[in-house]
Formats: structure tokens, sequence, C-alpha cells
């Protein structure tokens, strides 16, 4: 049996243990953007035809342009982040890499099982801004192997470090999911050298991101406006789940625009608290006083507020 990791979501654990429809609980636990980009119109042959070339391309000149990638890195569009993060440890061969803690759990599990071997020396992953702290890191210069997971940087596009996937041997990771609230619809990004995107491309085999996702894609990475107005509401929105928080006596630790990490004397008694509420949080094996919130939508503000 596969291991079980820690993540956010687990409604249906939270359901057995506290009971209720899935309907009636606020899921806070992730930090994906409760109010998602507006799906547009597609044809009905985008569901129907095989994804073409075309297309997919549209997508990667969509995503250069948007996150101003460098003209000497490549970019690949995935299903989802975390099929790249399953593939990238095996385009080396296995050595030691650096993965400053704690953090999102994936990379380790993924070099791991690439037999891998935890500790400085060799390749590194800088989750920025991390998860769940939210802590930026500086601009690492060259190594054997780089990886820059910015799945949360397009809330603070001022932060990013595209301008490094022109290095030798480095990797920007792009998660579509969260900015634009479109978790389920599957699409991250990998950009950067040429030669690992190629490993990446054949790994990924033909067709890897269906026509919908390369269509949607499209469309929300061509639309600025609505990146920026986003941008702004999540500022807003932050600062007013700090308010409660701290008003209930947490304590703000970290964190982005996205999600936030508060320290409270008793994670485990405030999850169980907002738990009762049918409201569920996120908190980490690791620490027994980090709470961890994402943004609620418009109609669960006043939930939140209830809770206590």
């Amino acid at each position: 049996m596969a291991e079980t990791r820690d993540h956010g979501g687990g409604l249906d654990a939270a359901r057995a243990r506290h009971g209720g429809a899935a309907a009636e609980w606020l899921d806070l636990s992730t930090g994906i953007n409760p109010e998602a980009y507006p799906l547009p119109a597609l044809p009905p042959e985008t569901w129907a035809r095989l994804p073409d070339l075309d297309a997919s391309e549209a997508l990667e000149r969509a995503a250069r342009a948007f996150w101003r990638v460098p003209k000497a890195a490549a970019v690949l569009a995935a299903p989802g982040a975390s099929a790249l993060i399953a593939r990238i440890p095996r385009l080396l061969s296995a050595g030691r890499v650096e993965i400053p803690g704690p953090t999102y759990n994936e990379h380790a599990a993924a070099f791991v099982a690439a037999g891998w071997e935890q500790g400085p020396g060799g390749a590194r992953v800088l989750v920025h801004p991390n998860n769940p702290d939210g802590r930026l890191h500086p601009a690492p210069g060259p190594g054997v192997l780089t990886v820059i997971d910015e799945s949360f940087c397009d809330v603070l596009p001022e932060a990013s470090l595209i301008t490094l996937s022109a290095q030798p041997r480095t990797l920007v990771l792009k998660s579509f999911g969260k900015f634009w609230g479109l978790a389920g619809l599957r699409l991250g990004f990998a950009i950067g050298d040429p030669t690992l995107i190629a490993g990446l491309r054949d790994s990924l085999g033909p067709w890897p991101v269906s026509g919908p996702a390369l269509e949607i894609g499209r469309a929300a990475l061509s639309d600025e406006d609505w990146a920026a107005r986003t941008r702004a509401r999540l500022g807003r929105d932050a600062a007013r789940l700090d308010g409660i928080l701290t008003g209930r006596g947490a304590r703000v630790v970290g964190g982005t625009p996205l999600f936030r990490l508060y320290d409270v004397e008793n994670a485990q008694i405030w999850q169980e608290r907002l738990a009762r509420a049918r409201i569920w949080s996120r908190i980490f094996p690791y620490s027994d006083r980090w709470l961890r919130l994402g943004l609620p939508p418009g109609d669960g503000w006043a939930r939140l507020e209830g809770a206590w």
C-alpha cells in the first residue's frame, strides 16, 4: 500500500470523524482561490478531438508572455504540477538533494522514490514562496539541478525567480490550479533548461494536456486584467482573514495572499472547534501550534466569523 502523505483537502476523513454531507462543509484546508477564473465557452470539437499541436503551442506562447519567460528557456504544459514533480528526479542519475523544510512534501517523496538521498551537496528544491509559511528564497546559482516551485508565486509576481529559468539545469514550476482557482483542470508548467524540458516532454508522452485545458489555460493566461484585479482582491481578503483570526487570539506567522499560517496555543483544538462548525482547516504533523487557513468564498465569511 502506498504511503499516505500529509496534504490539504481530505474532506472524506473530516466527514467520517465529524459527520455532515460534503455540501455542508467549507474547505479552507487548501490554498486554492475560492473565486475561480470564469470558464470561457468551448466549441464542441474541443471535447471530441485529440488535442492538436497548434493549441499546445498557443498555450505555451501565452504562458511565455504571462510569466515573462527568458528566450533561452523552454516551456512545457503538463497535466498538473504534481505530474512534473513525480518525473523530475528521474531526469538525472540519483544523488543527493537538498530541500529546505518544512515544505510541500511531494518533492522529497518523489526524489526518495527515484533513489535520491536528502542532504546538501547536490540537487536542490526551493518552494518559493514556501508552503506553509510563505517565506521567499534568495536567488540560487547554477547547480547539479535546481527546481524552483512557484506554485503560489502568481500572487507575488514581483518575487518570481523566472529569470533563473535561463540557467543550465534549472526548472521553474508553475501551478495553474492555485491562483486561477481551477485545480480540477489539472494544468501545470515546467519552464527552464531545454534539455531537461525535452526529457520531461518525452516522459509525458503524446497529448498530456486535454483540449479543454489547453483552451481554458490560454484564455486565462492572456487575461492580464483579471489577474491584476484578482491580486488586489486576494490581498484584501487575506487581511480580512488575519483580522478574524487575530481577533480570536491567533498570531500570524506567515503565508501568502492565498493562505495564511497562524500560531495558536493548540492547533488540534482549533481544528476540532472549526470542524464542529463544518469548516475544515489544515494542521501539520511537525507542529502542534500551526494552523493554516485558505480564503473563504463570498458566502463563507459569516460562517467563519460565527465559528467561535
